[in-house]
């Protein structure tokens, strides 16, 4: 029994590891202001984007001494494209900001010189050729009177923006696939709609726990996007840690478990919803932007959790057949439980 104990914490400890590296986004943020004939690229980069794996184009020095970060203000100047009506404009002027505290953003900024002023401007960003393909880059593109949001990925490297006529901010192309990628990556969201649908009873009580979730979610992330309603970070995450726990304990010590799930589902679905917001609130954009940006990057998420829990239902429902399956929910079961906690501690107590 010992070491039954002793190996079920042992794989909850690596599975959260790999839930807490998996739940930092490597990311840029990305301002880009036209000024008359100049265009302002102003980058807030995390150094784990930096230092992750699949990172090896930029070389910080990370092993000896202090870090040389002048390596990511070539990499920008080298990635980064920019042209004002069909014409190159040439980085000029440069600047870094070190991270404050270890771990923190790395700031460039990188002045361009156009031959004009821009009225069709060319973005390409071709950071991840040294940043690895999970990178991406998260753009506010600003003008006098308009803005454009952007999701620079391996997939969509190219942004031409309009800059003529008074235009409205410009919803934001695809964030919807940054909302995709957010839920089958965030893999604490994912364990806890596992453990949500483990005893969700029949089709019914299923379809009702999966409505609960998307309908509280979306009014959360909606509200902290919006700036209206906010939580600290640290809070939050630990809070979403704790309702894996709780759910999965659910699974072991509730007889009728489902009978109420979809209340438990709405009430942790609105704080699964504040984690969902940091995405998009770091970046603050302006409000008329975020509503689209708000709108694609949900339904994203809407378009994730569906594929996530069409995958498990069917295997579910299947294990339903055989006597075991009882068993197989109460072994899955105590495994997330200790996952849950043990992101609970490490997030409530460890994080800096």
């Amino acid at each position: 029994m010992l070491r039954a104990i002793q190996f079920t914490v042992a794989i909850a400890a690596v599975v959260a590891t790999s839930l807490t590296s998996a739940h930092t986004v490597d990311k840029g943020l990305a301002t880009i202001s036209i000024e008359g004939r100049s265009v302002h690229y102003h980058l807030m980069l995390a150094v784990s984007a930096v230092t992750a794996q699949g990172a090896a184009g930029v070389d910080l020095g990370l092993r000896g001494g202090a870090p040389d970060y002048s390596p990511l203000v070539k990499a920008v100047r080298e990635k980064v494209a920019v042209s004002s009506n069909g014409t190159a404009c040439m980085p000029t002027t440069s600047d870094l900001i070190p991270p404050a505290q270890e771990g923190g953003l790395v700031v460039i900024d990188v002045r361009f010189a156009c031959n004009d002023t821009p009225r069709t401007l060319t973005i390409r960003d071709d950071l991840f050729d040294v940043l690895g393909v999970q990178y991406h880059s998260i753009a506010n593109v600003q003008w006098p009177g308009s803005s454009q949001q952007f999701v620079f990925m391996t997939q969509a490297r190219d942004l031409q923006v309009e800059l003529t006529g008074d235009t409205a901010s410009r919803p934001a192309r695809n964030f919807f696939l940054v909302g995709i990628e957010h839920i089958l990556t965030g893999y604490d969201h994912l364990l806890f709609l596992l453990a949500l649908i483990l005893r969700g009873g029949n089709i019914w009580s299923l379809l009702k726990i999966i409505t609960a979730f998307t309908l509280a979610h979306s009014v959360t992330l909606a509200l902290a996007a919006l700036n209206i309603v906010t939580l600290p970070e640290r809070l939050v995450e630990a809070t979403i840690a704790l309702s894996i726990a709780y759910v999965a304990a659910e699974n072991l010590f509730m007889r009728k478990a489902a009978s109420h799930r979809w209340t438990v589902s709405f009430l942790f679905g609105l704080v699964h919803g504040f984690g969902f917001s940091n995405v998009l609130r770091e970046l603050g954009l302006p409000q008329e932007g975020l509503l689209w940006s708000l709108l694609g990057f949900n339904l994203g998420v809407e378009a994730g959790q569906a594929i996530a829990v069409m995958a498990v239902v069917p295997l579910l429902l299947w294990l339903r057949k055989f006597k075991w399956e009882p068993r197989a929910v109460a072994a899955t079961s105590i495994i997330v439980l200790a996952v849950g906690l043990v992101l609970f501690v490490e997030r409530a107590v460890f994080a800096s």
